[in-house]
């Protein structure tokens, strides 16, 4: 389990590099011709000048574009004047600088403001600045701060954004940062992602590496009627998920007792669903859901809470494996839509695992379901919109080797089989290869996933020695917190 390496660093201005929020609102009383209270709080702080302008028209008929440019001629002087440095704000850039880490001035004042604030900062001290002259919307969208993470060439959700109105927080977060919250004139409340310090005095890189999000690596892994087709199974398993350093495992066909003893070993968390299906992990366990005497093909889920707090959903399912539509298609030549129809069983399989999944969700709990579908993909076989897979991007659920591996073509992913390279049944037919087993998700950021195998497996049915205890390869998928309609890593 390891945290995200800390690529940038993006800095709110007003209120936040500088104690500029004293002086917006200084000049938003000149210009109102009153004094401001608690209550216009929400229409000024962290607001762009044409909001604020906008406000005040509604409430004195003024012209906005007069009201705008008074505004702009107020706040513009007293910066001038008056600009002065946050505590801590100068020695966290320049220790941000001696480690090599990028930064970026994020505001939504204009650029003529931005400018006169970077002359007296120092201009050098950042790599990008994005003002509200350079994307079609201002905070509170995510439009900023995904503008300075495209200029830096990182991914917000390796990155920390430093805050200091409630309208910032929610720009940042909407992007996919995390937030460190140092709030000026109005209280911030903390909350998962985010941090609320008091000011930016002793805050150092180290301590901005520290509020990343873990990453969580995901494994989805049919063991093959518990591994027992293999000598010593259980510890070329032990082997498999330690040297993979993956944090939650998705099994199938655990014979009963698998799911247990691996967590046992490992010191790990677990949950066992019937006799075919278990969850471990090296997070602890908080729920679990689904008929906990599932038979043999279906579903299980666990909630699972990482080191940092959040919470993920983590299913696994199985599904029947017949009639097995790659061999109805190579073996029969059935064509599409008789292996539709065909797919009816598995159809309703997922359909009653996307109805539980559904029960317990949380809005705000990402998902992941991963199993042996035993069907094809329809992202991978454009000629068969196989039902199984369809029904899950229907319900919302991304395919998470697709999203990081988009040509099937280049990246074909198959997970049938590392053993078998003809059919069983000894006629010498190729056994058909597919991607059958699958981690999808909802919620999640995608930075890598792909199949894996270990050693060179020999061929069904001299596989007792083999150090891959299974006749499926595993799928292991990197996830990260964020936005999860951001592009793939």
């Amino acid at each position: 389990m390891t945290q995200l390496p800390l690529q940038a660093v993006l800095f709110d201005m007003d209120g936040t590099l500088v104690d500029t929020e004293r002086l917006w609102w200084e000049a938003v009383e000149r210009v109102a011709g009153r004094s401001l209270t608690e209550a216009d709080q929400p229409e000024v702080l962290g607001r762009p000048v044409e909001h604020t302008a906008a406000w005040l028209s509604a409430a004195t008929g003024l012209p906005v574009a007069d009201l705008a440019a008074a505004l702009h001629r107020e706040f513009a002087a007293r910066v001038r004047t008056g600009i002065v440095p946050r505590p801590g704000a100068l020695d966290l850039l320049d220790a941000l600088a001696r480690d090599g880490v990028p930064t970026a001035l994020v505001t939504a004042s204009p650029r003529a403001v931005a400018d006169t604030v970077l002359e007296a900062l120092g201009a050098s001290r950042f790599a990008v600045s994005v003002t509200a002259d350079d994307t079609e919307h201002t905070k509170p969208a995510p439009d900023p701060y995904l503008a300075a993470c495209r200029a830096l060439g990182v991914d917000p959700a390796a990155c920390v954004a430093v805050e200091d109105t409630q309208t910032g927080v929610s720009s940042a977060e909407a992007a996919g940062c995390t937030v460190l919250a140092v709030p000026s004139l109005a209280p911030i409340e903390a909350a998962p992602g985010r941090t609320v310090l008091a000011a930016l005095e002793g805050v150092t890189p180290d301590r901005l590496r520290s509020l990343l999000p873990y990453e969580l690596r995901v494994m989805t892994w049919n063991l093959w009627h518990g591994g027992t087709k293999v000598h010593d199974h259980r510890a070329k398993q032990l082997k498999v998920i330690t040297e993979t350093d993956v944090d939650v495992v998705g099994l199938q066909e655990t014979y009963g007792t698998a799911a247990e003893e691996l967590a046992d070993a490992l010191g790990w968390h677990h949950h066992r669903a019937g006799e075919n299906l278990g969850v471990i992990s090296r997070h602890p366990i908080t729920q679990r859901f689904g008929d906990p005497d599932v038979g043999f093909y279906g579903a299980a889920g666990v909630r699972i809470r990482t080191g940092d707090g959040r919470e993920a959903d983590v299913w696994t399912a199985h599904l029947d494996y017949t009639p097995y539509g790659p061999y109805e298609s190579a073996f029969d030549g059935l064509a599409a839509p008789e292996l539709i129809a065909h797919e009816e069983v598995r159809l309703a399989q997922m359909r009653d695992t996307l109805r539980r999944i559904a029960e317990v969700a949380d809005e705000a709990v990402p998902v992941v379901l991963v199993g042996d579908f035993n069907s094809p993909s329809h992202l991978d076989r454009p000629a068969v919109a196989w039902p199984v897979t369809r029904a899950a991007e229907e319900a919302g659920l991304r395919d998470s080797y697709r999203e990081a591996r988009p040509d099937p073509a280049r990246d074909p992913g198959h997970t049938w089989s590392p053993v078998h390279a003809e059919h069983e049944d000894g006629s010498g037919r190729p056994e058909p290869q597919d991607r059958i087993d699958f981690v999808l998700h909802r919620g999640l950021r995608v930075l890598d996933s792909r199949t894996y195998v270990s050693g060179r497996p020999r061929r069904w049915p001299d596989v007792e020695d083999n150090d891959w205890p299974s006749d499926h390869a595993a799928v292991i998928t990197t996830f990260a917190p964020g936005r999860p309609d951001g592009p793939p890593a």
